[in-house]
C-alpha cells in the first residue's frame, strides 16, 4: 500500500506564506512526477505547479513568480513554498503522484487535502 500524508496547512493573513510537505511512504520502486492541486468551494480541482524526477516545473499561471515547488528524492516528498498568498489562494491543497510499485506498474496516487486559507 502507498500513501500521500500532506501537512503544512492553516490560515494565514494576505502577504504571507506557508510551506505544504507531502511525504509519500509505503511500497515504492520510485516516483515520476509529483504535483500539487487545489480546489476552492465551487471549483473544479487545478493544478498547482508539478516537478519530475529530473526538477523539471511547471507553474500555473496565477501562482508564477510566488509559489516554488522542489522535491527531495530520498525522502519520496515534494514541498510547496508558498509566498505573497492572496485570499483567491484559498482552498483545499492536494498532493498527487505517480508511483512505481513494481517493475512495470505505475499507479497515481492523491493525499488527503489539506485546508490553507488567506484572510484579507
Amino acid at each position: 500500500q502507498v500513501q500521500l500524508v500532506e501537512s503544512g496547512g492553516g490560515l494565514v493573513q494576505a502577504g504571507g506564506s506557508l510551506r505544504l510537505s507531502c511525504a509519500a511512504s509505503g511500497s515504492i520502486l520510485s516516483i515520476n512526477n509529483m504535483g500539487w492541486y487545489r480546489q476552492a468551494p465551487g471549483k473544479q480541482r487545478e493544478l498547482v505547479a508539478q516537478i519530475t524526477s529530473g526538477g523539471t516545473t511547471n507553474y500555473a499561471d496565477t501562482v508564477k513568480g510566488r509559489f516554488t515547488i522542489s522535491r527531495d528524492n530520498a525522502k519520496n516528498t515534494v514541498y510547496l513554498q508558498m509566498n505573497s498568498l492572496k485570499p483567491e489562494d484559498t482552498a483545499v491543497y492536494y498532493c498527487n503522484a505517480d508511483i512505481r510499485r513494481t517493475v512495470l506498474n505505475w499507479y497515481n496516487y492523491w493525499g488527503q487535502g489539506t485546508q490553507v486559507t488567506v484572510s484579507s
